[in-house]
């Protein structure tokens, strides 16, 4: 698996509204109704993690989190980042 360099990082993000390049993360942050329904998103997200072998940093209070992804096998921002992000993007279409 190859890190991506920044501007292909930049390239990616161009499609993924709201998602950031942080300090060798990507991330975005998400607020809900509350904390049921970002908990509920969460399950649904762990479990496409899990399908993808790939599992986010993430911070949950009440009805606000924040996913940070990154690659730590290759110790940066990979296309596995990219496509859980995108992942994540058409879970939010259901909330």
């Amino acid at each position: 698996m190859e890190k991506l360099n920044e501007q292909q990082i930049i390239s990616a993000l161009a499609a993924l509204k709201g998602w950031e390049l942080d300090n060798g993360f990507i991330v975005k942050s998400f607020k809900f109704k509350d904390f049921k329904e970002a908990f509920g998103f969460m399950v649904r997200v762990a479990f496409e993690c899990e399908a993808q072998n790939h599992h986010p940093n993430w911070e949950n209070v009440y009805n606000s989190l924040t996913i940070r992804l990154n690659t730590h096998d290759a110790d940066g921002i990979t296309t596995n980042d990219i496509e859980l992000a995108t992942t994540i993007e058409q879970i939010l279409k259901e909330y």
